[in-house]
């Protein structure tokens, strides 16, 4: 009867995080009111060209990327679509600095958020490409 009591109480313990978990329903944070399904440019663009990404659905959610081109080089890189997810958020800013270090879509993978690493690099991709 001993054990009886501490173990139970470390089983509620251990199970309250597992009924707690909410896990991701796939929602969308979107920065335009519609998003490219292919690759476009926009040389009209002041700070440069921009290139859109395609829609790239992910298991978590879409991701869409736009970069921003001053001649051949990246300047910037904006996720216009992306999981409503935490490490989603946490995992966009080291992409987007990944990005610019290599000036290519050959970027490591985030660790916690490969869905999303690999969403986010098909996209830059497509955008790349159509800039040509």
């Amino acid at each position: 009867m001993k054990r009886a009591i501490p173990v139970v109480a470390l089983t509620v313990a251990g199970l309250i995080p597992v009924w707690r978990y909410e896990p991701s329903v796939g929602g969308t944070t979107a920065a335009t009111a519609e998003p490219a399904t292919t690759p476009s440019a926009d040389p009209t663009a002041a700070s440069g060209t921009v290139v859109k990404g395609t829609t790239v659905t992910t298991d978590k959610g879409p991701v869409q990327v736009q970069v921003t081109f001053s001649g051949d080089r990246i300047t910037a890189v904006r996720m216009l679509q992306q999981p409503n997810h935490p490490q989603t958020t946490a995992a966009v800013p080291v992409l987007v600095s990944e990005t610019l270090k290599a000036q290519s879509a050959d970027i490591d993978t985030v660790s916690g958020a490969t869905i999303t690493s690999d969403g986010y690099k098909e996209s830059l991709q497509a955008a790349l490409d159509a800039k040509g």
